[in-house]
């Protein structure tokens, strides 16, 4: 079946597929409305509004990160300044035990060296006297 008319040479569209004419419609529907919005007073407004507003909203963020940045700064300080005393006094813990450690050593060393306490030596000489009196004595 052939068309016949104003249309008959053109091929057949296909169903769904926007005609050329339509996109062109559109787009000139869409340039007049953009160029009435920007004409617009109430238009300029808003967008003089929310300009200012999204610079204040700027503005405030950027005195907010300054701000918590001097915050975090500070704290990071008071921890470095708490470790720094904490590591100190531990230093001056370990030099106080090793300090009595090396008394303990040398204390160790001196008794060492000089032998049984004189009373001591006394005492065990006659307890072990007195053990062999009794082991003699004791009935066999």
């Amino acid at each position: 079946m052939t068309r016949s008319g104003p249309g008959a040479g053109r091929s057949a569209r296909r169903p769904g597929a926007p005609a050329r004419d339509s996109k062109v419609l559109k787009g000139l529907v869409a340039l007049g409305l953009a160029r009435h919005m920007l004409r617009s007073r109430r238009f300029q407004e808003r967008v003089v509004v929310t300009a200012i507003a999204l610079e204040a909203l700027r503005g405030i963020g950027k005195e907010n990160r300054d701000s918590m940045m001097t915050r975090l700064s500070a704290w990071n300080k008071r921890q470095v300044e708490r470790l720094e005393r904490e590591t100190e006094r531990q230093v001056k813990r370990l030099e106080a035990e090793t300090e009595r450690q090396a008394r303990a050593v040398k204390g160790t060393r001196q008794m060492a060296r000089s032998g049984r306490p004189r009373r001591l030596q006394a005492v065990m000489h006659s307890q072990a006297k007195g053990s062999d009196q009794t082991a003699d004595q004791s009935p066999k």
